[in-house]
């Protein structure tokens, strides 16, 4: 953890905390207010809380040209990128975060010609460029135990990998264990994030890209997570047809897998492009160097993720099916493996931070 980062994290704070003209902009600000000093673990749990919605920088009468110089997203951004690396699991890994766009485009590029090259060398030409209808279609492509194996292990490892790391920020941050039952502070919590409710910056939304508010971000972040969500119902749902209904893929337009996927499939478009575009236009200032490649890199991941699995069910009856599927596949793939060391951490990391928040405000201190 760098010093100094940590000693400009804490010098915004204080600053702020004697200036408090920000204190309804986001959860940060009453959290700050319990406190009259602030220790390493407490600045952790500000930069994790932090939504970066950019509100105090623009309404900040001591930000810069200022000779304070305050910039808390870009303070707060960069003490939440270092601690991804410091409470990733397993350690061996974290230096999976320096360059981590570069990392993850290289881990999603190899993923993709794993999956082609695999597909080639044990199913052959015909497979991979013939045209395939009708039930269990797609496993003359990709067997069916080359598809549920590899994805099952990858899951479980990012499972624990990402209770290991939100168990380790929640010791560091000075949670205690029995805390994380408080099941009114996790209510609360998981209204926060379903609404979105820190991406509204002081009630007229995000100073983003610039400084005027905009409600745009919060809009392509609910795409994003609700159209996540509704591809992992439609794989549920699928994994449900073909394991107890004896129903192998691929499904009918209109049934729950194909509807929810198209749907869910639509909206990762629509957010995740919107995203990338946002992040062409931003103002920088604000926004700390070092994540500006991670965020890149995982938002292209999810389109790329997204756009290969729309085309795959529109031409699922044609000779192209078989590559759209392995590509498809091989995006999957890398962003089974990069999600534990990359931009995904901030969503179950910030989630803590949220329950945390939740458990001090009920309290009325820490």
């Amino acid at each position: 953890m760098s010093s100094s980062v940590l000693k400009e994290a804490d010098r915004v704070m204080t600053i702020c905390n004697a200036c408090r003209y920000c204190e309804g902009f986001c959860a940060v600000f009453p959290a700050m207010e319990l406190r009259r000093t602030f220790t390493a673990a407490d600045l952790k749990y500000f930069a994790n809380l932090c939504h970066n919605c950019r509100g105090c920088y623009y309404a900040c009468q001591y930000a810069p040209p200022h000779e304070f110089g305050l910039n808390v997203p870009k303070a707060l951004g960069e003490l939440r990128l270092e601690t991804y690396a410091q409470f990733s699991w397993p350690s061996a890994l974290k230096g999976l975060f320096l360059n981590n766009g570069l990392v993850v485009g290289l881990v999603a590029a190899l993923s993709v010609a794993v999956v082609v090259l695999l597909t080639l060398l044990f199913k052959g030409h015909a497979a991979f460029f013939g045209t395939h209808t009708g039930a269990g279609a797609f496993y003359r492509v990709v067997p069916y135990t080359a598809i549920l194996l590899p994805f099952t292990a990858l899951g479980v490892f990012i499972l624990v990998s990402l209770w290991k790391g939100v168990a380790n920020l929640w010791r560091e941050t000075g949670g205690q264990p029995l805390e994380l039952r408080d099941l009114k502070a996790h209510r609360q919590a998981v209204w926060d994030v379903l609404r979105l409710r820190y991406l509204e910056g002081g009630g007229e939304g995000c100073n983003y890209p610039d400084e005027r508010f905009s409600m745009v971000r919060r809009y392509f972040h609910h795409a994003v997570f609700y159209g996540f969500m509704l591809c992992l119902a439609s794989t549920s749902i699928a994994f449900f047809y073909d394991h107890f209904l004896c129903r192998p893929a691929p499904y009918p337009f209109w049934s729950w897998p194909v509807v929810l996927g198209t749907v869910g499939g639509l909206a990762l478009l629509a957010g995740s492009g919107g995203m990338l575009y946002l992040k062409k236009h931003m103002d920088r200032a604000p926004a700390s160097p070092e994540g500006f490649g991670m965020d890149i890199a995982f938002t292209a991941l999810l389109f790329l993720t997204s756009l290969t699995g729309m085309l795959v069910l529109m031409f699922r009856e044609t000779a192209a099916m078989g590559t759209l599927l392995t590509v498809h596949l091989g995006f999957v793939l890398g962003l089974f493996v990069s999600m534990p060391y990359g931009k995904f951490l901030h969503a179950v990391y910030r989630y803590a931070a949220l329950v945390r928040h939740a458990l001090e405000q009920k309290r009325g201190g820490v």
